[in-house]
């Protein structure tokens, strides 16, 4: 039997000095080897004649060197040439510091070279091309997979160590998939998938070998959320909150009209509340539509029918608003709110949690403190979390142990398209606030290089002069010469000494603590700060209406979904509100990706499109949530395969919801080999 665990060390080729460089590339078992698919490919099996060759392509020519190889040198450089020829042209082949090819080439002997080719007239050159004799095919004459690579790694070394880790594995993988699964499918199986997507043939085998293995891992990461939700229903029996508690207590008393999406969404959370399943609801919403004040109705609810609420955000500033606004409408219903932050004085941490326990407190807020072990509650029966893609997995089961099965909704205001919203919460129904409040000033948005940058600055002054606030956002906290981005701490200084050293200017990034982060957003909430330069650590975001201009630097360096977070941080007051991309760089994806932000403050099209430019990758953080990172699927140019892989974990879960049936022994084991470490499944 193979040991798919073993160090990645004991392959043949591997040796001390490249164990590190793999475990660079994540690679550590010959599982992992094995499963480092190839992110391109280089098709050298189809021979050109030398004349047919284009300048600038890559080709690959069958020819006989007319002479032996000569050299000469330049500087410390030798250069090696030849001459080849085919039965239509001849071609002038150059190799640089390879020495050794002196005798290698025998006149007259056809052999293979591929490489890039360039003209000159009628002259075809062809520099540094891999060759092999006629007979051989280790570097030509078949497809080649190129892969994601470290430095000091060459991709001829990365092939043979994953040609040898293969060779140990050679036709005797384990079959991870169902035969039910295989046939159904018409799925190759494992073995000659895994072959075969390093080493195809042909395209065509390639198309195969990628559809089996994208379709195993939508299926397992399907399965995998399908199963956990099955799990929280068959294992808690819910709260049940009482039918005469009406969330249109608090809907007639605010001071502003919920919209149709906010009260269709309150329908379907009063409904889960009032069954005794147990809710485990995302709530999805864009940037400024509304989500609060739903979990506040939610929490208005579970307090008037006897039951603690707890409120989690992923920051201490966004907690304090969320008390702000809770007490605002609640206190009214005689609801008592608290907040718990880990600035608070330990004696005043201490007051919280005894009358936590004791029932006094109806509503706590805090940050990832409540997560802490002497946090109790007396009776807990609704759990919210703010900015879903904050918090994994664990820490929303770690939240909801707090209490006996309470009611759960995880509110996220990165738009996500619901069937890709189904890969990431599969284990929750979904909500959706699809519509933004009425009184909402589109906000402005203006793609600009960085010659712009005195007319930007001259209109940021006309707005602060006119009273405004202005965020300037950079990817870095230091300068960095060799991308030659601004930094946070390097804008700061020039903006406070130089161009705006008339107005208080600030700067706030991660790598603060929490107490001076906290302290320098409440100065810029109350209007003390003018001009706050800052990393992304804003994108979670406090409500400063008084700011009406958001500019960012390097706008290419960030993916759509958060620049469109960002750009949400403004528009939140009364007045018309701009935001400014500088961007450099000339490619048509950065300037598609501008224009999409400058056409549209849609947050659930501005996610389909970050998707299809940028690929799924880390899109979503999904290690955030527990869930593994896909391997091979893009979830953009795999969604047919998606759709269909959720139709049949949603059959296979109807008939057989724990995967115990002997057909799915198979599944069951591949879910908890993949995902065990991650969730409890």
């Amino acid at each position: 039997m193979i040991d798919l665990n073993k160090d990645v060390k004991y392959v043949k080729g591997v040796g001390p000095n490249r164990i590190q460089l793999l475990n660079k590339l994540k690679i550590y078992t010959l599982k992992d080897l094995i499963t480092y698919y190839p992110r391109d490919y280089e098709d050298r099996s189809n021979p050109q004649n030398i004349c047919d060759c284009e300048d600038g392509t890559e080709a690959l020519i069958e020819a006989m060197p007319i002479s032996k190889i000569t050299e000469f040198r330049k500087g410390k450089m030798t250069i090696s040439k030849l001459i080849v020829k085919d039965q239509t042209g001849s071609c002038y082949i150059t190799w640089y510091n390879q020495g050794y090819l002196r005798n290698r080439f025998i006149p007259m002997k056809f052999y293979r070279f591929f490489g890039k080719v360039s003209k000159k007239g009628n002259r075809v050159e062809m520099n540094s091309p891999v060759f092999d004799d006629i007979e051989q095919t280790k570097n030509t004459g078949k497809i080649i997979p190129i892969y994601p690579l470290t430095y000091e790694l060459k991709q001829s070394t990365l092939r043979r160590i994953i040609e040898n880790g293969l060779s140990e594995v050679n036709g005797k993988l384990d079959e991870t998939l169902p035969e039910y699964i295989l046939k159904e499918n018409n799925l190759l199986d494992i073995n000659t998938a895994i072959e075969r997507i390093h080493f195809p043939i042909d395209f065509s085998e390639y198309n195969k070998s990628r559809d089996r293995l994208v379709f195993e891992e939508l299926l397992t990461t399907q399965l995998a959320l399908l199963k956990l939700k099955n799990n929280y229903e068959r294992d808690q029996n819910g709260i049940a909150f009482r039918k005469d508690v009406k969330m249109s207590d608090v809907i007639n008393v605010l001071p502003f009209k919920l919209t149709k999406s906010q009260l269709r969404v309150l329908e379907e959370i009063d409904n889960d509340m009032e069954s005794e399943k147990s809710m485990n609801r995302l709530l999805q919403g864009d940037v400024g539509s509304g989500k609060t004040v739903v979990a506040m109705i939610s929490a208005y609810k579970a307090v008037k029918s006897g039951y603690q609420v707890a409120i989690m955000a992923p920051t201490a500033i966004l907690a304090s608003q969320h008390l702000e606004s809770f007490q605002s409408i609640l206190s009214q219903f005689g609801i008592r709110c608290e907040l718990l932050i880990s600035s608070i004085t330990k004696k005043k941490k201490m007051e919280i949690l005894e009358r936590l326990q004791n029932g006094e407190i109806d509503i706590l807020i805090g940050t990832h403190a409540l997560l802490e072990e002497n946090v109790l509650f007396k009776n807990l029966g609704l759990v919210v979390t703010d900015e879903q893609h904050r918090f994994g997995v664990k820490q929303r089961a770690t939240i909801a142990t707090k209490g006996k099965n309470p009611d759960t909704i995880a509110m996220s205001a990165t738009p996500i398209p619901r069937t890709l919203a189904l890969i990431l919460y599969g284990d929750l129904d979904i909500s959706i606030i699809d519509e933004l409040p009425p009184n909402r000033k589109k906000i402005e948005t203006y793609a600009v290089r960085k010659g712009m940058s005195e007319r930007v600055n001259q209109f940021i002054r006309k707005q602060i002069d006119s009273g405004r606030q202005a965020y300037i956002v950079c990817p870095l906290v230091e300068e960095n010469e060799e991308l030659g981005l601004n930094s946070v701490i390097e804008l700061e200084e020039k903006y406070k000494n130089e161009t705006f050293s008339d107005y208080k200017v600030a700067y706030l990034h991660g790598k603060m603590k929490a107490r001076e982060k906290d302290e320098i957003m409440e100065q810029f909430k109350n209007g003390e700060i003018q001009i706050l330069i800052a990393t992304t650590v804003i994108e979670v975001g406090v409500n400063v209406p008084n700011a009406s201009i958001m500019v960012v630097e390097n706008a290419e360096r960030f993916g759509l979904a958060q620049l469109h977070q960002l750009r949400g941080r403004v528009g939140r007051g009364e007045y018309q509100s701009y935001c400014i991309l500088k961007f450099e760089g000339n490619s048509e994806t950065i300037r598609q990706r501008m224009k999409v932000m400058c056409d549209t403050n849609d947050g659930f099209i501005i996610s389909e499109k970050d998707l299809e430019l940028r690929g799924s990758g880390d899109f979503f953080g999904t290690e955030q949530h527990g869930i593994p990172e896909f391997k091979i699927a893009n979830l953009f140019e795999d969604m047919g395969t998606l759709k269909k892989v959720q139709k049949i974990a949603m059959q296979i879960m109807a008939e057989d919801p724990l995967l115990e049936k002997e057909k799915n022994a198979k599944l069951n084991e591949l879910i908890k080999s993949k995902f065990k470490s991650r969730i409890e499944i």
